[in-house]
């Protein structure tokens, strides 16, 4: 039997959520945790195969990960408009570096070659080419994604594309790996796409551990927290 940790705070469509995930899937177990320190545990308990953060605060969650995983990373698992891809940075003070950004991408891309998906990234930035010299941030952006399209060329095989600004053209042309220029701008994508214009999120998959660790918004639907479960069966069932 697989149990699945879920943390409980302010927002209860997690309970309604996991309610109906238990009448889909009867030979889940889920365990309901109300506790940042309880469900910071539970992620490197063996008899738990996945935990969740539902709609707990998660700066403790992520500190107590951080101090024994420091290279941790998120990546937000989205589904939008008949085509699902995962964005990276999504943790504010994550992807500041581009060796931080190539990590990002090759966890992104052993994360969909495990769903079985053929990987395609776009690296995003601030602006478009034709901005180059409009600003030194502007100009620290662009040269930034181009050297990590490098980067990330040199070290995978994989197919990639620097979009510079234009996420929606990098999601038009099916790339189901976007790399943001930092995790603020990635966040606010989630925002915007998730929160905003109820684009179907999966949660966040946390990167850089053994275990199965799923970030999600505390304000999240009941919909949205049960795609997070599905999520946390699938990968717990790999």
């Amino acid at each position: 039997m697989i149990t699945i940790a879920v943390g409980v705070g302010e927002n209860k469509n997690i309970l309604e959520a996991c309610d109906i995930f238990k009448t889909q899937k009867p030979n889940v177990n889920i365990e309901l945790i109300e506790n940042d320190k309880k469900l910071a545990k539970s992620i490197s308990d063996k008899n738990i195969d996945a935990t969740i953060r539902g709609s707990l605060a998660a700066s403790n969650v992520l500190k107590q990960l951080k101090e024994s995983y420091p290279k941790i990373s998120r990546a937000t698992y989205i589904h939008g408009k008949g085509h699902e891809f995962i964005i990276s940075s999504v943790g504010i003070d994550e992807g500041n570096t581009l060796k931080e950004k190539l990590n990002i991408a090759v966890h992104c891309i052993d994360f969909m070659k495990k769903l079985k998906k053929t990987p395609k990234i776009a690296t995003l930035s601030y602006a478009r080419p034709g901005d180059y010299g409009r600003s030194e941030e502007i100009n620290q952006s662009l040269d930034d994604a181009k050297k990590l399209t490098q980067l990330i060329e040199k070290h995978t095989n994989q197919k990639i594309e620097n979009s510079c600004v234009l996420i929606d053209q990098a999601i038009k042309n099916k790339c189901n790996i976007l790399i943001a220029p930092n995790g603020i701008v990635g966040n606010t994508i989630f925002r915007t796409l998730v929160l905003l214009n109820s684009w179907p999120s999966f949660g966040a998959i946390t990167f850089g551990i053994d275990d199965i660790y799923i970030d999600t918004s505390r304000d999240q639907s009941r919909e949205g927290y049960l795609r997070s479960l599905e999520l946390a069966y699938k990968l717990a069932k790999l």
